[in-house]
């Protein structure tokens, strides 16, 4: 079989500079969020924190008095979402968004998770990870042969979305796809944040439109591991479920499992386990026994062929991707350096969060951005539609910010992260991990501020 051309590519370099629709924020009485050293402490939920009753009330932020220096925060933002508005228009008008003006689909990633879910409705769900008869899929939805493959890889319960997806007709399915998981982000973010400036800050952040014009899953990725984290003090089962959803993508799930275990978590860990087993089950039943089992199995056979032709293949286009490996891929290395940089970048990783989740004067905030930002730096394959996941490690940085005030040159240094992802890309740069580092160093600095202060006497602060 001939090797197919690398699958689940990033959007056109002219999408990653564009901005995504938002309108301005309305005016309102100013708002701050609520400290969260002075929750009382005695159990894990209280130990780091009573996050969740702060985040994810959003009436319990309003009414306060901002913290100095906020006001450039929000202009930047507004900004930023503009940005996204404006690109996003001019998409629409190019008439090159969804489907073309005679009404045929445009080539963009969703016609594999479309191809992908018409095989699943015809009866045959584990065609969907042939290369060959997906490939045959996908020429059927655009009505002609497609210009590049892009081959579909997730595990199976993940088919189920795209099968419901392809009982729709092609333009309301990716319409509803978007409709559906761009208000999950943004009131993920939201809740985050706990302030009104959530909803701006997630719709300016840099990487909307990447999503957007092609249709991808990013949004959906954001909102599970940003509610997983967001869910964990004071409702440790639904953050078990989030994070059991999230096995759709299993390589951003990898320091879940340490950072539960090693601080105890067993609550959500069973939530997550029976979660997972769940869809599993589900599967099955969807599809039938015989088809489901199937599935399973094609998704096993394809999974290291897809991981050769991503990430070894001769023809892969290490540019799109934003991690380490392909740093070094792109730097000239061997896939067999590549790998080995990134098994220990993912071993230091991990090594740090935990450490970092272990220590009880952390903050909770602080500990949920490493968390976020780490999953990021533990695997090779992240597109820069995955960047999503950086706006939940920067809304729990910006929670703690207007917490406790903005450090001495951190507003600009988020002003040089967001303009890094509007330029990169553009340039043909991979700006995650860029992105990634900054976000690490400024949670780092908070850190070290947290660590070198006198605790308060007889309370943890984490």
């Amino acid at each position: 079989m001939p090797a197919p051309a690398p699958i689940d590519a990033a959007v056109p370099p002219s999408a990653s500079s564009g901005r995504s629709p938002v309108s301005p924020p309305p005016s309102a009485a100013p708002t701050a969020v609520t400290p969260l050293v002075d929750a009382p402490l005695t159990d894990h939920a209280s130990t780091d924190h009573a996050l969740t009753d702060h985040a994810l009330t959003c009436a319990a932020a309003d009414g306060a008095v901002e913290p100095a220096g906020i006001e450039p925060v929000r202009l930047v933002c507004f900004a930023l979402a503009i940005v996204n508005l404006t690109y996003m228009v001019a998409v629409l008008g190019s008439g090159d968004w969804i489907v073309t003006p005679s009404g045929a689909p445009v080539h963009t990633d969703f016609v594999m998770v479309y191809a992908a879910g018409q095989l699943a409705l015809a009866g045959d769900p584990a065609a969907a990870w042939d290369w060959t008869l997906h490939r045959v899929a996908e020429d059927a939805v655009l009505g002609r042969p497609v210009p590049a493959y892009y081959g579909w890889h997730y595990p199976p319960p993940f088919l189920m979305v795209a099968a419901a997806l392809a009982t729709l007709p092609y333009w309301a399915a990716f319409a509803t796809w978007m409709a559906v998981t761009l208000p999950l982000y943004l009131v993920t973010l939201r809740g985050i944040v706990a302030t009104r400036l959530g909803w701006l800050a997630g719709a300016a952040f840099p990487v909307i439109v990447p999503n957007l014009v092609p249709g991808q899953n990013g949004f959906l990725t954001a909102t599970l591991i940003g509610g997983t984290l967001a869910l964990l003090q004071r409702h440790p089962v639904v953050a078990g479920v989030c994070l059991g959803l999230l096995t759709y993508k299993p390589q951003y799930g990898l320091l879940f499992p340490l950072v539960l275990l090693v601080t105890g978590r067993w609550v959500t860990i069973a939530a997550a386990a029976v979660t997972a087993l769940l869809l599993g089950a589900v599967t099955l039943m969807v599809f039938g026994t015989s088809a489901g089992v199937a599935s399973w199995a094609a998704f096993l056979h394809w999974l290291p062929l897809t991981s050769d032709a991503l990430l070894s293949g001769s023809d892969a286009e290490f540019h799109k991707f934003q991690s380490v490996f392909a740093l070094v891929r792109l730097s000239g290395g061997s896939a067999a350096l590549g790998w080995t940089v990134q098994i220990g970048a993912a071993i230091v990783t991990a090594t740090a969060v935990c450490l970092i989740w272990l220590n009880k004067r952390i903050p909770y905030e602080m500990k949920a951005a490493t968390l976020a930002a780490g999953v990021l730096l533990a695997t090779p394959y992240v597109y820069l539609y995955d960047l999503t996941i950086l706006a939940v490690a920067l809304a729990f940085l910006l929670r703690h910010a207007l917490s406790t005030g903005f450090l001495t040159g951190e507003r600009p240094a988020l002003a040089v992260v967001a303009a890094a992802f509007l330029v990169l890309p553009v340039l043909g740069i991979p700006v995650g991990l860029v992105g990634v580092a900054a976000t690490l160093a400024l949670v780092g600095r908070r850190i070290g501020a947290v660590l070198a202060a006198p605790s308060p006497a007889g309370r943890s602060v984490a």
